[in-house]
């Protein structure tokens, strides 16, 4: 079992063989300098009213690349773990502020650690800078598929963690890559010293030995790990 880094990443099976780091995104292998062309003619940027319901913000324009209007992007995950999702979309969404943009990708491939992608639209470098700042969301449905027994950060998020003997140890809030593999982050309810209701947190190793199955259709995750850990 693995996840897949980023946004952390990996492929492992639970108690088999040693996990590699994972995080939001996959870390699918994306070769360097391929450029994926969108199929048919594709319009400009435009203006809508909404993110599509499974949009995911993956990363961020941050500068202009080159002179005929190409973007550079920092991808949350970065370019090898969150890039293939970027990389693979044939449509971006831009939001800055209250304003949402739908944008055609025309072509996008990694570059260095960041994503560089022809937008729909834009046509020189002048047009590219305006683009910076804006935060890029894609469909969580165009992001590559996984292997067996591999995930994407962003689908373990929310899901309740029980132990073996169906202890509830609370539920994953978030996803650390200590650069080894990806720590689980968990909380849970409980009582402060003073009686007063707290929010306590378990950090839980993702790999093998601690993380016995995970059940996205049953939103749980299933542990070797005891509540006075």
């Amino acid at each position: 079992m693995s996840v897949r880094d980023s946004g952390g990443s990996g492929r492992a099976k639970p108690a088999t063989r040693a996990p590699v780091s994972f995080g939001a995104f996959a870390p699918r292998p994306v070769e360097r300098n391929a450029v994926r062309a969108a199929a048919g003619q594709a319009s400009d940027i435009e203006q809508v009213e909404a993110l599509p319901d499974d949009a995911v913000e993956v990363g961020a324009v941050v500068d202009a690349y080159g002179l005929k209007g190409w973007v550079k992007v920092a991808a949350h995950a970065s370019a090898r773990q969150g890039g293939d999702a970027l990389t693979s979309a044939k449509r971006w969404w831009l939001v800055k502020g209250r304003e949402i943009k739908s944008a055609p990708v025309v072509a996008a491939k990694s570059h260095g650690d960041s994503i560089v992608a022809q937008l729909a639209g834009p046509s020189d470098r002048d047009q590219a800078l305006a683009l910076r700042g804006w935060r890029v969301h894609v469909r969580r449905s165009d992001f590559p598929a996984l292997e067996d027994d591999e995930f994407y950060w962003v689908d373990l998020i929310g899901l309740e963690v029980v132990n073996e003997s169906s202890v509830a140890l609370g539920r994953v809030v978030d996803l650390i890559d200590n650069g080894a593999h990806a720590v689980l982050r968990i909380e849970y309810p409980a009582q402060g010293k003073d009686g007063q209701s707290v929010t306590g947190e378990r950090l839980i190793p993702f790999v093998g030995v601690y993380v016995k199955t995970v059940d996205q259709a049953a939103k749980r995750i299933v542990v070797d790990w005891e509540a006075d850990y």
